[in-house]
């Protein structure tokens, strides 16, 4: 095989992550051929959007607004993707593997949907598929689980996994302010989009909890497979009441497996504060891994952001682009395929945080224990809090001891039906 010269590059999406790839593979040029053992040219870069040709400030003789330039070009040898979405995005990547090229991809939605597809896809082609920023943006977690933890059963992840939410939660818990406040201010500082509705609700936490525990279990997992709540429905009170308890608020992303059985869900949690997900404040990200020779290690750093997404897709870049050089063929991948069963959500066995208004007269409570008892729902600790004399309603917080979801949802649909309780303030579950 001759020795190769230089590898060639080809971008394609020139937003804020895409300008901030293109800045670092030209920016760093010199470093990054110098680990590579030849240059890596950034050959051609696409963007639909003609405008992106001047702000992206690269080379405006690279630029193109049509993808098949890009992907037809035969001298291009490794495609980054960071258009994002699964119907162009995954269109592009199936061509690019297809005619023989290395795809690296910060696609949270394509790898969760279609993972195993382009695993194969690129592996009938002999090529390599990296994703490495599609979680915790420059934060290493898609490579140790390749390699690192490849010795170890992985018995449970829980992972907070999303910026924009666990800002607010920070601020909500710090300032004692409403979601819709603090979700504007967000919006302002621009760690919530326009439109939040994939944060806020988890559905990209949901992306990338598929995608780890599709590694973690090494069987097929996609975001269909994933019980979702989001942080919409949390209050000011619910922090409060819960650092009186001695929790914080996280929404976490969990995947355990038991008994061949995978449970996999993202919803708001309490967490212990002595616990160090429970410290993991403001737009960063940590998720910890349990496996059986490691015990808990943990993962942390900013998960998203131009910066950090530009570190982890220029390392698959790099890793690939050594490959090519030393004319190595891909590491081969292990194929998931659904052989664990997934656990419902009807099966899940936690603790749980319940917040009512109720009236203030005697006995209500011994209305609720009664129905909590027969669903076999024991409570752990029951405090009232605030009082409303005008309305004769008070607020109570309790707290259960291990029940089993469906026995928790019975009890809530029946407590909700006692004319004592005026309403269901929240629900939410406890992470010990």
């Amino acid at each position: 095989m001759s020795e190769r010269k230089k590898i060639n590059i080809g971008l394609m999406g020139l937003g804020v992550i895409g300008s901030g790839v293109a800045r670092v593979l030209i920016g760093k040029a010199d470093a990054i051929a110098q680990q590579v053992g030849c240059p890596v040219i950034l050959k051609r870069a696409v963007d639909c959007d003609i405008s992106k040709k001047k702000s992206s400030q690269i080379p405006a003789r690279i630029f193109t607004a049509d993808p098949y330039q890009l992907l037809h070009d035969p001298e291009i040898d490794i495609v980054i993707e960071v258009i994002g979405g699964d119907t162009d995005a995954l269109e592009y990547m199936k061509e690019a593997l297809s005619r023989g090229k290395h795809v690296v991809t910060a696609n949270k939605e394509a790898i969760s949907k279609h993972g195993p597809e382009l695993l194969s896809l690129a592996a009938d082609h002999k090529v390599g598929i990296r994703h490495e920023a599609s979680v915790g943006g420059g934060i290493p977690i898609i490579s140790p689980f390749k390699q690192d933890l490849l010795a170890n059963k992985v018995s449970a992840i829980r992972a907070i996994i999303n910026g924009t939410t666990n800002y607010i939660v920070t601020r909500m818990a710090t300032e004692n302010a409403d979601f819709a406040t603090v979700l504007k201010q967000a919006q302002e500082l621009g760690y919530a989009e326009a439109n939040p509705a994939n944060d806020i609700e988890g559905v990209d936490a949901v992306y990338k909890l598929a995608i780890l525990a599709t590694l973690a279990f090494r069987t097929a997992i996609y975001p269909e497979d994933i019980y979702r709540e989001g942080i919409s429905r949390l209050g000011s009170r619910d922090f409060r009441y819960a650092k009186e308890l001695g929790y914080a608020i996280k929404l976490l992303a969990i995947a355990k497996e038991e008994n061949h059985y995978v449970q996999v869900r993202v919803h708001p949690a309490l967490i212990p504060e002595d616990q160090l997900l429970a410290k993991v404040d403001g737009v960063f990200n940590a998720i910890e891994v349990e496996g059986d020779l490691t015990g808990k290690v943990i993962f942390y750093g900013r998960g998203a952001g131009p910066q950090p997404t530009s570190s982890a897709i220029v390392a698959d870049v790099i890793q690939i682009a050594q490959n090519i050089k030393l004319g190595l063929p891909p590491k081969p991948q292990p194929q998931p395929s659904r052989i664990k069963n997934l656990t419902t959500t009807s099966q899940i066995v936690t603790r749980y945080y319940m917040r009512l208004t109720i009236a203030d007269r005697p006995n209500v409570l011994a209305q609720i224990a009664k129905v909590l008892g027969d669903n076999l729902i024991s409570i752990a600790s029951a405090i009232q809090k605030e009082a409303d004399e005008s309305a004769q309603t008070a607020e109570i917080v309790l707290m259960t001891h291990l029940a089993q979801e469906s026995a928790v949802q019975q009890a809530i649909r029946e407590i909700e039906a006692l004319p004592v309780v005026k309403e269901i303030g929240n629900l939410i579950r406890v992470e010990d």
